[in-house]
């Protein structure tokens, strides 16, 4: 058995638990990490991540005349969360939501100072079916990506002042929390590759080890009902070792886990050709002048799907089909615009931070983006002609379940209200037409782009599965991040934040997501963790 001491444990080391330990080695105070990954991989599955955060009223909005504020903000957020559906689930998730905006400034200065930047121009997403969503243009990418935002808060960390405060424990699985005297004094467990037993005790403990959605397992027996039943293939999108192992071993010293069905996952998964854990998967950025088709051809609706208004509605629309998978169809012309992966790996202009290559794909299309997806990933295929691509989806799939006539009337109609640009009634163009008034998605939209465009060739499809990504529930937490167990009250020695906390409270983003708040939930409630921790010392 190996025995480790520290002032504060902090267990996991993914973006949220290295915020709080620069934050707690500022503060004077003796700081252990402990991770199931190598050292290589620390700030978990934010360094994988493009990099978008949710602000409010930032000097990029203000130089786009883009008015905002944390009033604004919070009615937009409430309201696409559905906060009321379940008041008895909302106190705490509610209260971290209005923190949240209310402290976006600080922890945008907080971000600034430590040497980040984020792209001139915000984004727009999830703007709601209803206009329910963002109201304005919130999602600031970061300059670089989320490998540069987890590297400098790992550098930071590493290269400190009091380095020699700072104790890091790779490979070290924690299976379970030590509690003595009515509070939690440290933790337990086992070397993730020999196997050997530890031990570490601390004066608090904070459990910032992700969430629940790296375990299709736990993904399928926590489900939404809104969702139906899952589907057979659901694609792997999470950190490998967010399994949820950190809420069993709360519960089981009293803690509060829940929400655990409110989920963020995404409808346009597709197979990654190198996988790094089962059912590996890539989430793309669903093209918005793609048409999206269910198993057999037909324009999966009623209302036409366009990515960017609400994400989670597209989980609905898929597993309501039999089949529950779905495919976009599409020209080249369109993919080199449009079509984009989430994450760092795939999109190495902005990771690098060469401006003259990301005004090149913004101008000229992405061609590697696409080339690597085309040639790549099992789920793409190509052809000249409408028939041609119907038969190569059918043998992609194993069976007839493409009608050629279906994808062929689907094609034309839709092709039809293109045409007529903005005067078409067709909600995804009318979706398109909307779109195209701001100028950062403008320059991602193609301008009411015809699919069997002779010129625009060849055509693509794309088969998508949905895949797993963010748990928004988790242990439940007050706004000092103090787990709460069963009657409300602080478990003494015990915090919470990051993904594992739901983001704050247990579930801050209540049903929905106005996105960008992953990352920045993890930098929000890690810092406030960290001075829950203080102000309990």
């Amino acid at each position: 058995m190996q025995t480790y001491e520290s002032d504060v444990l902090i267990v996991g080391g993914g973006l949220a638990g290295l915020v709080a330990a620069l934050e707690l080695l500022d503060a004077g105070r003796r700081v252990m990490v402990l991770d199931r990954a190598s050292a290589s991989e620390l700030g978990g599955l934010a360094k994988e991540s493009f990099g978008g955060i949710l602000f409010v009223d930032t000097p990029e909005q203000r130089r786009a005349k883009v008015k905002d504020s944390p009033e604004i903000a919070l009615r937009d957020w409430l309201s696409f969360g559905e906060f009321g559906r379940d008041p008895q689930r909302e106190h705490w998730p509610r209260r971290w939501a209005e923190a949240y905006v209310n402290e976006s400034a600080d922890t945008y200065a907080w971000l600034r100072a430590r040497g980040l930047s984020f792209l001139p121009m915000p984004l727009w997403v999830e703007r709601g079916l209803d206009g329910n969503g963002n109201s304005v243009p919130r999602w600031h990418v970061t300059w670089g990506t989320g490998h540069a935002l987890a590297g400098t808060v790992a550098k930071r960390l590493l290269g400190h002042s009091r380095r020699a405060a700072l104790t890091l424990h790779c490979e070290h699985r924690v299976e379970s929390l030590i509690e003595e005297g009515g509070r939690i004094a440290g933790c337990r467990g086992v070397g993730e590759l020999d196997g050997v037993a530890f031990e570490a005790r601390g004066g608090a403990v904070l459990v910032a080890a992700g969430g629940i959605n790296g375990s299709i397992e736990r993904v399928r027996a926590n489900w939404h009902a809104d969702w139906g039943t899952p589907p057979r293939t659901i694609l792997n999108g999470a950190h490998r070792f967010a399994d949820g192992r950190l809420h069993d071993a709360v519960a089981a010293r009293g803690g509060r886990v829940v929400n655990l069905d409110r989920m963020w996952n995404y409808a346009a998964g597709v197979h990654h050709w190198q996988p790094r854990k089962p059912d590996h998967g890539l989430s793309l950025v669903p093209p918005r002048s793609a048409l999206w088709l269910d198993a057999t051809g037909r324009r999966l609706g009623p209302q036409p799907q366009v990515s960017g208004f609400d994400t989670r509605n597209l989980v609905t629309q898929v597993c309501a089909t039999p089949a529950q998978y779905s495919w976009q169809v599409l020209n080249r012309r369109i993919a080199l615009k449009e079509l984009a992966v989430s994450g760092a790996e795939f999109n190495p202009s902005i990771r690098a931070k060469s401006m003259v290559r990301f005004l090149r794909d913004m101008l000229l299309g992405n061609r590697w983006v696409v080339n690597q997806l085309v040639d790549n990933c099992v789920d793409f295929v190509s052809a000249r002609s409408l028939a041609g691509l119907a038969e190569r989806m059918n043998a992609l799939q194993g069976d007839a379940a493409v009608r050629p006539e279906n994808l062929r009337e689907a094609v034309e109609r839709y092709d039809a209200e293109m045409a007529l640009g903005a005067a078409s009634g067709d909600s995804q163009v009318k979706r398109i037409a909307q779109l195209r008034q701001w100028r950062g998605d403008r320059l991602r939209t193609c301008d009411f782009q015809r699919i069997a465009d002779p010129k625009a060739g060849p055509f693509i499809a794309i088969r998508e599965f949905v895949i797993s990504r963010k748990s928004l529930g988790g242990i439940e937490t007050d706004l000092e991040a103090r787990v709460l167990d069963a009657n409300g009250a602080p478990i003494p020695g015990l915090f919470a934040a990051g993904e594992a906390s739901g983001f704050g409270g247990g579930g801050m983003c209540g049903l929905r997501s106005l996105e960008g708040t992953f990352l920045g939930g993890c930098i929000h409630s890690g810092r406030r963790a960290a001075a829950g921790i203080e102000r309990a010392a």
